[in-house]
C-alpha cells in the first residue's frame, strides 16, 4: 500500500513547497525544521494504523476510560538525511525505541556507485512495529538494503517506510525487491524522474548536505 499526503490539500504541501524552495534551503534550520513538522504529520497519520487497547485513567472527579498505544513501534532512519524526520516521528511516539543505519553512496572512477551499508543499532524487532524513515527515496536501493540489515535483528510484524519525496523508480524497485515484507509505503510527493547521477527531479537536491552541510 502506498499513502500518498499530498494528494490531499493539507498545510503538508506548505512544507513540501518550502524544503524544495532554492531560495528557503539557504536556510538550513528552516529546512530541518520543516523535515521535523512533516516527521510529526507521518506519525500522526501511522498511528491511526496501529493497535490500541482501553485503559482506565484517575482524573480528579472520576475515572475516564480511553484507548492508548498496545505496543510501541521501533523507529529507525537512515543517517545522516534521516535524522530531522527521524526525530519528528520520535516527537509523537515518544516512549519508542530506536535504531540507526549508516548507508552511503560509493562512487567509482567511472562516475557508478553502489551503496554501502557501514553501521548499524537495533533493539529485537521480532513482531514489532517497524518504522524506516529516509527523506528522499530515489532508487530505492538504500531502502531496501537498510531492511535487509534490520531485520538481521528480527522480523517486524509490519514496517512503514517513510519518505518525504519519493522517485516513481524508487518505489517499484521496492515492491521488486521487498516482495515478501510486510509494509506500507508513507510519501509527502512522487517525482517520475531521475537524474544519471540517480538525483530525484525536480526533488530537491541533496537532504543530507541542505540539512547538516556539504560533505567531502
Amino acid at each position: 500500500m502506498i499513502n500518498n499526503i499530498s494528494e490531499h490539500n493539507s498545510i503538508f504541501n506548505q512544507y513540501i513547497a518550502e524544503i524544495r524552495d532554492v531560495t528557503i534551503q539557504k536556510d538550513p534550520i528552516r529546512f530541518r525544521r520543516n523535515l521535523e513538522r512533516m516527521g510529526e504529520m507521518f506519525a500522526y497519520e501511522i498511528s491511526k494504523k496501529l493497535e490500541y487497547k482501553k485503559v482506565i485513567t484517575q482524573t480528579p472527579l472520576g475515572e475516564a476510560e480511553t484507548m492508548v498505544l498496545a505496543e510501541q513501534p521501533v523507529i529507525s532512519t537512515i543517517l545522516r538525511a534521516g535524522l530531522p524526520l527521524h526525530t519528528g516521528i520520535l516527537n509523537v511516539f515518544d516512549r519508542a525505541q530506536n535504531a540507526f543505519v549508516s548507508a552511503y553512496r560509493r562512487h567509482h572512477k567511472d562516475n557508478t556507485f553502489d551503496i554501502a551499508i557501514e553501521y548499524l543499532s537495533s533493539p529485537s524487532l521480532t513482531d514489532k512495529t517497524l518504522i524506516v524513515t529516509d527523506p528522499m527515496l530515489a532508487t530505492g536501493a538504500s531502502m531496501v538494503l537498510s531492511y535487509k540489515a534490520l531485520v538481521s535483528k528480527g522480523i517486524p510484524k509490519h514496517t512503514h517506510i517513510v519518505a518525504v519525496i519519493a522517485s516513481r523508480q524508487g518505489i517499484e524497485y521496492i515492491k521488486t525487491h521487498m516482495p515478501h515484507a510486510n509494509y506500507t509505503i508513507w510519501v509527502g510527493a512522487i517525482d517520475e524522474e531521475l537524474t544519471a547521477q540517480s538525483y530525484i527531479v525536480p526533488g530537491l537536491g541533496d537532504a543530507g548536505d541542505l540539512a547538516y552541510g556539504e560533505k567531502l
